[in-house]
């Protein structure tokens, strides 16, 4: 660490103001900050001084990400040998995934913090640290087929169209990835849906293997298919919800294993990242409609068991890592947990009665951003009643 700091120390005279690099001031303080907490501090006013920074706090979102961005290369991999019918080892599954994902990766944050840098440049201001965790979440949200050029795209729409436009990180209304994750599924629908683009290979004439399919859990049932059609699966590779929660489905890379999302989100409870009362109630809120639906069962999609719906698609990956977004989640404790009920509520109710839209995750998510602020302003307004009454009385 020496090292670089030496290296810091004898470039900063040339980016500061007068040097000759000072176009290139933000760059340069987004690299020193990524390495070594700044060793500014507020001089005025109360202040609670801790040792975490906003950015240090944006790599623990980072790190919580990490078993479901190895696991999701892993998966990459096995569906691709599977689909093509090769025997492969774990390393030779995982090192297929990762070449596949890796570019995906880079292209996110190349793209990204290319135009933050650009934005706080022409600012003057410093780099926001905001999207250290939407450039790793937009890779895990969408299909390992999506070309990059489409996932260079949609970084552009999101940061731009859905954070600098309203000032930047921590002024956003709506989560930015899931702002590039809806921006492709309208834009390009053939590539956010169908049963081709969850598995590398599929689209490549490979020689697919028969009775193959790449078709996602959510999809099969949408498409109409029973329980026990579920429950079968394609050949040798049955989804059940076991399956399921431990993740070897097709899928968007970073959303299908449950178990190393909850792993992440055990990481982001035992920091303080990330809210349980947000976390919890979405949980809930899903397992209560799902209950709902089950006691009318008119349908097969309605008559999967409630528990299902926890464990499919993006639904833990939303709960754990967009939901729990403090900057578009709601701020009070009681708001909290109605946006998290809200949330899970209505995802399911979009996955079983519009079939247009099989994952519902997505929209539920944005869809209660844009109500988080009038949820607190209830909120809020009923706790000033209580004081003025208690105080009355």
């Amino acid at each position: 660490m020496k090292a670089i700091r030496k290296i810091l120390d004898n470039i900063k005279p040339h980016v500061q103001k007068g040097g000759k690099l000072h176009k290139f001031h933000s760059f340069y303080d987004a690299v020193e900050t990524l390495f070594f907490v700044p060793d500014h501090v507020t001089t005025k006013g109360a202040h609670i001084r801790d040792a975490i920074d906003l950015k240090r706090n944006m790599f623990m979102v980072v790190i919580a990400l990490i078993p479901a961005l190895l696991f999701g290369m892993w998966n990459v991999g096995y569906q691709h040998y599977m689909a093509t019918g090769q025997e492969g080892t774990l390393i030779e599954y995982f090192l297929h995934g990762l070449l596949k994902v890796l570019p995906i990766i880079i292209v996110s944050y190349v793209v990204g913090l290319g135009i933050e840098i650009v934005f706080a440049q022409m600012r003057g201001h410093e780099v926001n640290e905001g999207y250290f965790v939407t450039g790793m979440l937009i890779p895990l949200i969408v299909p390992v087929d999506t070309p990059l050029w489409m996932v260079a795209v949609a970084v552009v729409f999101a940061v731009i169209i859905g954070k600098e436009v309203f000032g930047g990180t921590g002024m956003n209304i709506f989560n930015p990835a899931l702002v590039a994750r809806a921006f492709l599924f309208f834009a390009y629908p053939s590539q956010m849906s169908g049963d081709k683009i969850w598995v590398n290979g599929l689209t490549e004439g490979q020689g697919i293997v028969d009775g193959f399919s790449g078709a996602t859990p959510m999809a099969q049932l949408t498409a109409g298919a029973s329980q026990n059609d579920l429950i079968l699966g394609f050949k040798n590779h049955a989804m059940s919800a076991y399956d399921m929660f431990m993740g070897w489905i097709p899928g968007s890379i970073g959303e299908t294993s449950t178990l190393a999302i909850i792993l992440g989100g055990a990481f982001l409870l035992y920091t303080g990242v990330a809210s349980w009362r947000v976390m919890l109630s979405v949980f809930a809120g899903g397992m209560i409609m799902g209950l709902i639906f089950n006691a009318f069962a008119v349908n097969a999609y309605m008559e999967i068991p409630a528990y299902y719906h926890l464990v499919m698609g993006g639904f833990a990956f939303g709960a754990v890592f967009m939901a729990t977004d403090p900057v578009t989640a709601s701020q009070t404790n009681t708001g909290k947990i109605i946006y998290g009920l809200l949330i899970g509520i209505v995802a399911v109710l979009i996955r079983v009665l519009n079939p247009a839209y099989p994952e519902g995750m997505m929209l539920a998510i944005l869809f209660m951003n844009t109500f988080a602020p009038l949820i607190d302003y209830y909120v809020v307004g009923a706790n000033i009643k209580k004081r003025l009454k208690r105080a009355k009385a």
